[in-house]
């Protein structure tokens, strides 16, 4: 249980006397012989142990099948063999719940979570590691705890969710640690970096594995040493080191491939086929990556990064038609791995990991000056998991796309498009209009990223912006719209596709340098969307033409974390002004509950409209929730979640979430910020008016009677946001809400 598997073998070499020789001990010994040997990847003495062991069982102590099973199961996963693992753990599994033990029906669950993510069944894998961790906790099976908090973590790593994947492996090291498992909390520090590197954290993942990288060499522990020299060749060649980069990869490469496993054992080989072409040793790195291509134990993620690392191999050497070719082909493994993932929270991280990849396929094309070609991998990377959640896709696509016509949306929604893509070496504006497709390079990520966090903490401490000249939001302007404004002429309309932190920005409140400097706002009409798939897709319901308004607000006080808002009932009764009583449905107080608006057919509503709190999940995107009265006095469920949401099919022209947080707070590769405007979005609204930050009490009632004063002279969405802002920004009454603080929070997300 220490992994001091070489010292359990000498502790059993002596024969056991012939009076014990066909005794429990026996099998047992052999059993643990076995499971040894196996850890030390000495596999042709682990199934000899546990074929004896076996057949000992089966001949007098049939108690102990499940439990040699369960080590088939392992010897298995460490050959690689990962479908006779799976088979072996379900065997384990249903002898363990026919013999009533539940510690051997954990350690099987476990075994099934862990085998099920290396397969690729990720949805799969986090069913069984969730019951496995139940399980483990009823019985206080603390050692499966670990292994099975670990897992999960593992799987969420594989998806693309560090941030998740990090809880998980911190839960399984302080598991470890209170069990004294010195080997696996060390494996756990190990994996706690691998989520910090996911994480783009570098510095606090390289910190980790110097603490875990003595301890794993002081135990012999070659599969946790081998990922710790995995990580940080990772680290050096990704910060630039390729000399320490080479160091650690030399000392993996010394390793006996049995003994680390076929997963490192591929990744010693991709890493290797790195270092070669940071070197620009060309054939030493094409011959590596074509070994893992080639490498039947390789999985998925191995796969397609083998593959795209020999296309900028190929892309470096001027082998355009080679590189293309790779290209595609890792486009097609990620394609079909993704397909595999059935649960749509899975799907919303799985892009993550493959961010990089579409990147350095956008940079090939641009550089062969094959811009809308670049533009099309760009949509391929976009709000995948909602537009596949209203029909708008499949669940795999190809490169090129089929019926791919922007020019065309610029013409239908009568707008210019302006579609932003952001990566660390290079990062590009694409200005699509009905007459042409403009191309334009803009700063690096890094840059653009440091500007949007310093204009929106800014905006949202209550900052005078524009009269203080602020010059990040003065910089984001000559960034993001200057290159771009001779095909914007005056009181355009605008829809822009953001990517990155750019989701976090509102692109009305950037400030224009001029001798009168000005919000972006008062030059044209702004929309944001996700894609150009979901502007441009027929799949979605017409709007309702009769207006008919759901309005849900003024709630009672849930919980001290949710004050009343003292200005909710003027919002309510100005709201209610515009929509005569039969064309309107009012939930409000204690009638205003999760229970009743899903009971309230929100599909037969033109408006909806939300005048609450709101909260966002950044672990769980699709628990965030609109704060409602409670269902019942017992019950205490007040929340109406964004997973409940999208449950139920909308035909809404417009959903107002007048509430905190309304747009989410963590930003998903390609699906943007996902919260409660994405939930709308994903149940069919056309249109959704959602906040960026907190909402201030005092201002949302006045911009809201404003908004829905110029929706009922027949105004779209987006023009009577706009003109509501515009009113707040020129009003005489109260200079304070000119600030951006007050309007800037609210962005309008349009849909199919």
């Amino acid at each position: 249980m220490q992994g001091l598997e070489r010292e359990a073998l000498s502790l059993l070499g002596t024969e056991l006397p012939a009076f014990l020789m066909n005794s429990d001990l026996a099998a047992k010994r052999k059993l643990i012989q076995g499971a040894a040997s196996a850890a030390l990847a000495q596999f042709t003495n682990a199934e000899k142990f546990l074929e004896d062991s076996e057949t000992l069982a089966k001949a007098s102590h049939p108690e102990l099948l499940g439990e040699v099973s369960l080590r088939i199961g392992t010897l298995h996963f460490w050959k690689g063999e990962l479908p006779k693992a799976e088979a072996a753990y379900k065997k384990t599994l249903e002898l363990a719940r026919e013999q009533k033990d539940q510690f051997l029906e954990a350690s099987a669950l476990s075994g099934l979570g862990l085998a099920t993510t290396m397969e690729g069944h990720y949805d799969e894998s986090v069913d069984w590691n969730r019951a496995a961790a139940e399980l483990a906790r009823s019985i206080s099976a603390t050692g499966s705890l670990a292994k099975t908090l670990g897992n999960t973590g593992l799987s969420y790593a594989e998806l693309g969710d560090y941030q998740n994947a990090l809880t998980f492996f911190k839960q399984a090291e302080e598991v470890s640690v209170k069990t004294s498992l010195l080997a696996d909390e060390t494996y756990w520090l190990a994996m706690i970096a691998y989520a910090y590197q996911g994480l783009d954290d570098d510095t606090s993942a390289e910190g980790i594995l110097k603490q875990a990288l003595p301890l794993a060499r002081t135990q012999d522990d070659k599969r946790t040493l081998a990922q710790c020299l995995s990580q940080l060749v990772w680290i050096g060649l990704r910060t630039g080191r390729n000399d320490l980069a080479e160091q650690y990869s030399q000392e993996e490469a010394n390793l006996n491939p049995a003994e680390i496993g076929p997963r490192l054992a591929v990744d010693s080989m991709l890493l290797g086929g790195l270092i070669a072409a940071a070197r620009r040793n060309y054939p030493v790195a094409e011959n590596s990556f074509l070994e893992v291509i080639q490498e039947s134990r390789a999985n998925q993620y191995q796969q397609w990064k083998a593959q795209a690392e020999l296309a900028k191999v190929y892309a470096d050497e001027g082998q355009d038609a080679k590189a293309e070719r790779e290209f595609r082909r890792s486009l097609n493994t990620i394609e079909g791995a993704r397909a595999s993932v059935q649960s749509e929270t899975f799907r919303l991280s799985f892009l993550f990991n493959t961010l990089k990849f579409y990147s350095n396929f956008v940079d090939f094309l641009v550089s062969r000056h094959r811009i809308e070609d670049a533009l099309q991998v760009a949509e391929l990377s976009r709000a995948r998991t909602l537009a596949e959640g209203l029909g708008a896709v499949s669940k795999t696509l190809s490169f090129p796309l089929r019926d791919f016509h922007p020019r065309k949306i610029a013409q239908q929604r009568n707008a210019v498009l302006l579609v932003y893509w952001l990566s660390q070496e290079q990062s590009y504006l694409w200005v699509i209009s009905s007459a042409k497709i403009g191309f334009l390079t803009i700063p690096k990520e890094g840059e653009i990223d440091r500007l949007v966090n310093e204009y929106r903490g800014a905006m949202q401490g209550g900052k005078e912006t524009l009269q203080g000249r602020n010059l990040a939001g003065q910089r984001l302007y000559i960034s993001l719209i200057a290159p771009a404004t001779k095909m914007i002429p005056q009181n355009s309309r605008v829809i822009v596709l953001p990517i990155g932190s750019l989701y976090r920005l509102n692109f009305e409140a950037l400030i224009s340098p001029d001798a009168a400097p000005h919000y972006w706002i008062e030059d044209v009409t702004l929309s944001t969307a996700s894609s150009l798939t979901l502007l441009n897709s027929s799949n979605g319901s017409a709007p309702l033409k009769e207006k008919r308004l759901l309005l849900i607000g003024n709630t009672g006080q849930a919980s001290s974390d949710f004050p009343a808002l003292a200005q909710g009932p003027t919002e309510m009764k100005n709201i209610e002004q515009y929509f005569p009583d039969a064309n309107r449905t009012v939930l409000e107080g204690k009638q205003a509950t999760p229970a009743a608006y899903l009971s309230s057919n929100p599909e037969r509503f033109s408006y909806l409209h939300f005048v609450t709190h709101g909260t966002a999940s950044l672990t769980h995107p699709l628990e965030s929730a609109v704060i409602l009265s409670p269902d019942s006095a017992d019950s205490g469920s007040y929340k109406l979640y964004a997973r409940d949401i999208v449950q139920r099919t909308l035909h809404a022209n417009l959903v107002t979430i007048s509430a905190c947080n309304g747009l989410g707070a963590r930003s998903y590769s390609g699906e943007g910020l996902v919260g409660l405007s994405w939930a709308f979005l994903r149940a069919g609204a056309h249109n959704v008016i959602s906040a960026l930050w907190e909402v201030s009490d005092s201002s949302a009632p006045q911009l809201m009677d404003s908004l829905y004063s110029e929706l009922s002279q027949g105004k779209d969405p987006a023009t009577a946001l706009r003109d509501a802002k515009l009113a707040m920004l020129h009003s005489h009454s109260n200079d304070v809400f000119k600030k951006p603080y007050y309007w800037a929070p609210f962005q309008l997300y349009a849909g199919p």
